[in-house]
């Protein structure tokens, strides 16, 4: 079902599907939560992964496309087999079509801690 909704083509899509064919393993949420409440806590986490050194794959459009989507919506994480990636998806209330997702690489570390 999840793949189905993978059909975008900007990047973070494409990684999600691809990533999922992989053999990722997957969790959708059992309900929704407001749009701006989502929006508001995903924006304020690209501000920090970006003070840190990080541009997360598609955050930045996804937070856009909530906000503009405007009612709720429920999140999924889709987490590669070798867990090195990482992706972020945000599907309509009832599930049945993606509004945004966003992915990144992990461990999601900036570097190391001063000795």
């Amino acid at each position: 079902m999840l793949e189905s909704l993978l059909a975008g083509d900007d990047e973070a899509s494409v990684m999600a599907l691809a990533t999922l064919r992989s053999g990722a393993t997957y969790w959708v949420a059992d309900r929704a939560q407001p749009a701006g409440v989502h929006a508001g806590v995903f924006e304020h986490r690209l501000r920090r992964m970006r003070m840190h050194g990080f541009e997360p794959l598609g955050l930045e459009r996804a937070v856009r496309l909530i906000r503009e989507h405007g009612r709720p919506v429920r999140t999924g994480l889709i987490d590669a087999a070798d867990r090195t990636w990482t992706t972020l998806v945000f599907l309509t209330e009832d599930g049945s079509a993606l509004v945004a997702c966003a992915g990144w690489p992990l461990p999601l570390v900036a570097g190391k801690p001063p000795l």
